[in-house]
């Protein structure tokens, strides 16, 4: 049988562990409250702006800088066509062939781009370039023109009229839906590192519709 002294002592010992961490649990509780009060006014009064690092915005500025490159190439072909005209005549036909070298340069005309032409939408830079072209248009090299065979006499109209055969064979075999997207996507590529160059990571280019 337990002494009734001995069980007096151990209720007022658990009575007293009780009021002890009673205590501890609110004192725990005050220094909390305290320390969150505390860096919530320590915040606030340092005037400090959060802001969105991840806002991009790009300047009219920038915009026409990069508009003022104006032509910029992407792709190059080089090019040489056998061309030959006969002219039938009574006694003996006559001919002329010849060879001719050209160079077609595949690119675009940043002076022609469209009204907001370079956008932004979350965070991204909405590029919109205006078509592939040919960028010189006179693109056979005349110095180069080597005669191949001749007989008989020809006039200049004659060369002229050869001429402008080798230039639409020419443009013909050159100026072709798959060059287009091959210089289409060097521009793609181009644009992207400018911009990326400039801080804007995420780029979208797309071109006008041919």
């Amino acid at each position: 049988m337990i002494d009734k002294g001995k069980n007096n002592i151990l209720m007022r010992w658990l009575r007293l562990k009780r009021r002890i961490m009673t205590f501890l649990l609110i004192l725990i509780s005050v220094v909390v409250i305290v320390a969150v009060a505390y860096i919530i006014f320590s915040v606030k009064d340092s005037n400090i702006e959060v802001t969105d690092s991840t806002t991009v915005e790009i300047t009219p500025s920038q915009i026409e800088s990069i508009r003022a490159i104006g032509e910029w190439e992407f792709l190059t072909v080089n090019d040489e066509e056998l061309v030959d005209t006969i002219d039938k005549g009574f006694f003996r036909d006559k001919e002329l062939i010849r060879i001719y070298y050209g160079t077609l340069r595949f690119g675009i005309d940043l002076r022609r781009t469209a009204p907001q032409w370079i956008e932004v939408k979350d965070s991204v830079v909405n590029v919109l370039l205006p078509k592939i072209i040919l960028l010189d248009r006179d693109f056979i090299d005349e110095t180069r023109t080597k005669p191949f065979f001749e007989s008989g006499t020809w006039t200049s109209t004659d060369r002229e009229m050869l001429y402008k055969k080798a230039y639409r064979q020419m443009y013909d075999r050159c100026y072709t839906l798959s060059n287009i997207r091959t210089a289409e996507d060097n521009a793609k590529r181009e644009f992207t590192r400018l911009l990326n160059s400039m801080g804007f990571k995420n780029v979208i280019v797309s071109f006008e519709k041919q």
